[in-house]
């Protein structure tokens, strides 16, 4: 499955297959994440959307297949080249994994210093700007610790656009938010991907939000893309994995349970020990 042809993509992701020792978390995936929009990946707990992205940002090494960025294929570019790709790209973490030390300014600061050359007084502008536009400017002198949860992420945020990437991935945004701080952060990133036209990738299992902001869907199951297209199409999608996740129904193709040996068994062997 693949999106429009009309919507030239930035990412191309062909094949990929990964694993982790004896398990294999993808199996011949196929992707296409189309420029300038919002695209989420979205499935059950544990199904790799994590590890994508950092397949796609080149931390992990796939089995086969390639991930390529404007062309470039993440895995087989020099060093200095990755390095470079990694200025085009901004990454929201899970925790938002802000530097406890540092304040929120020097937090947001932090890559612009790293990356580019600008005098003090240039960075200084470039920080409050960007937190200005997550509603945080007054709040730079706080440290971490000072933070709210919903705050944190959105300081974490402001250092993920600090220079103004061309693609901008966002691990679990709504995960341990609260009602206002999810709306807050649905309506920031719909806001932000407009303003700057840079591409959004959420990785997420929020169907509410998620479904409310994304452009172009793709449903990750078993290792495999089970289903991907616009948030209607995905709504009227009858198949039965996609109607379970998307209605959150306990019973259907997705087990519950983690794949063992038979129970009755597993207690009898250890009755033998």
């Amino acid at each position: 499955m693949s999106v429009n042809n009309s919507l030239k993509s930035i990412i191309d992701i062909r094949g990929l297959s990964f694993s982790r020792g004896a398990r294999q978390i993808f199996r011949h995936v196929d992707m296409q994440i189309p420029r300038g929009k919002i695209t989420a990946i979205m499935g059950p707990s544990g199904t790799g959307k994590t590890t994508l992205l950092k397949l796609i940002g080149g931390q992990l090494r796939p089995d086969s297949g390639h991930v390529k960025i404007d062309g470039l294929d993440v895995h087989r570019i020099s060093r200095q080249q990755l390095f470079a790709l990694r200025e085009r790209m901004g990454m929201l973490f899970q925790s938002g994994a802000l530097f406890t030390d540092m304040s929120v300014y020097e937090n947001v600061a932090f890559p612009i210093k790293v990356h580019t050359q600008l005098a003090e007084d240039m960075v200084r502008d470039v920080v409050l700007m960007k937190l200005q536009a997550v509603g945080l400017r007054g709040a730079r002198d706080l440290m971490p610790s000072e933070l709210s949860g919903g705050m944190a992420r959105r300081v974490a945020l402001a250092r993920a656009i600090a220079l103004d990437p061309d693609i901008v991935m966002y691990d679990e945004p709504f995960t341990g938010q609260d009602p206002i701080a999810k709306g807050v952060l649905v309506n920031l990133i719909r806001k932000i991907n407009q303003a700057l036209g840079h591409t959004s990738i959420i990785v997420s299992h929020d169907i509410q939000e998620t479904m409310s902001i994304a452009d172009y869907i793709y449903l990750l199951s078993d290792g495999q893309v089970i289903a991907s297209g616009t948030p209607q199409a995905l709504l009227s999608n009858k198949t039965d994995q996609v109607q379970q996740f998307m209605q959150g129904l306990p019973d259907g193709p997705v087990p519950f349970h983690f794949s063992g040996d038979d129970m009755l068994e597993d207690l009898c062997a250890q009755e033998k020990r």
